[in-house]
């Protein structure tokens, strides 16, 4: 009985990995750039400061709250704003500010990485 259960489970994901996923990527892929860029700061400026609060809240003595907020706020970081920007990257490299940005991300990173290589 529990693995028959399982697989009901599993059959009722298939709706979403095949209906609603993939018509909310096309979405999000026919943005425009300047909506691309809305849509991945929504989720940025909530993740991004809970890692703050997380810290502030470890500080404050509550470190398993703070330690179980930390890790929520990067699986949240991970999982959707990294997805995210992966969808929207080709829309946002179209902002000629933003492919500048991106480019000098990118040779820094270069750079960086190159210095802990040799090291």
């Amino acid at each position: 009985m529990e693995g028959h259960a399982g697989t009901n489970q599993m059959a009722d994901l298939t709706p979403l990995q095949h209906g609603l996923l993939p018509r909310l990527r096309r979405y999000v892929e026919g943005l425009g750039p300047y909506q691309s860029l809305v849509l991945l700061a929504v989720p940025t400026s909530v993740v991004e400061p809970l890692k703050l609060i997380a810290v502030v809240v470890a500080g404050d003595g509550h470190w398993i709250t703070g330690t179980v907020m930390i890790v929520v706020a990067y699986a949240a970081s991970l999982l959707l704003v990294e997805r995210l920007f992966g969808i929207m990257k080709p829309q946002l490299l179209t902002l000629p500010w933003f492919a500048r940005l991106w480019d000098w991300f990118l040779a820094v990173r270069t750079k960086a990485v190159g210095l802990f290589r040799r090291a």
